[in-house]
């Protein structure tokens, strides 16, 4: 296994959700895991909603998510769902392309009447590709989050502290499967 796949659904290239997607990965990259993004945007357009699995780009995204023992989906929800970029990619996906994988699911959007979006849009479809264990998501409030003139996320100590409450048990999952712990979390 390569480590962990971040899969971004966000239209835009400076995006908050893309931001709290960088944010899990330095995260993760600090526990000594490889982290390997696919920015959904950045896929071929046309291949991608014609479903040309084996272009290139495709397959080379396919194959980082099937590899990964991990897998992060970000999102931001619009219209009380999660971005259609990020549905024509998962539906790209073999239909058990998440299986044996650990996922974990982070969406943004701008009102709280979005916050169940991740448990009755995106979970079934999650589970549906075979997920072993999808952890416990987070839905952030756009309000709560700011995106720094250096791209970076700037989020008050209380939702950071959050971020690390939900990352935490995917490395657990993701360390249970039998990807490896990082060396030096071996050593200690």
């Amino acid at each position: 296994m390569s480590g962990i796949a971040i899969i971004t659904g966000s239209v835009s290239a400076r995006s908050k959700t893309s931001a709290l997607a960088a944010r899990i990965a330095a995260r993760l990259v600090r526990e000594g895991f490889r982290v390997t993004t696919i920015h959904v945007r950045e896929l071929p357009a046309e291949d991608l909603l014609l479903g040309r699995v084996d272009s290139p780009a495709l397959a080379d995204a396919a194959r980082v998510v099937a590899e990964a023992a991990g897998v992060v989906i970000a999102t931001p929800i619009y219209k009380a769902s999660y971005t259609g970029v990020l549905k024509a990619f998962l539906d790209l996906l073999p239909q058990f392309g998440l299986a044996g994988k650990a996922v974990l699911p982070l969406a943004t959007g701008g009102t709280l009447a979005h916050v169940l979006a991740i448990d009755y849009g995106l979970r079934p479809v999650l589970q549906s590709l075979g997920a072993r264990h999808v952890v416990a998501g987070l839905f952030l409030l756009d309000k709560a989050l700011r995106l720094g003139e250096d791209g970076l996320l700037d989020i008050d100590d209380e939702l950071g502290s959050k971020l690390e409450e939900i990352v935490k048990p995917f490395i657990d999952s993701v360390i249970r499967e039998g990807l490896p712990l990082p060396a030096r979390e071996v050593a200690a």
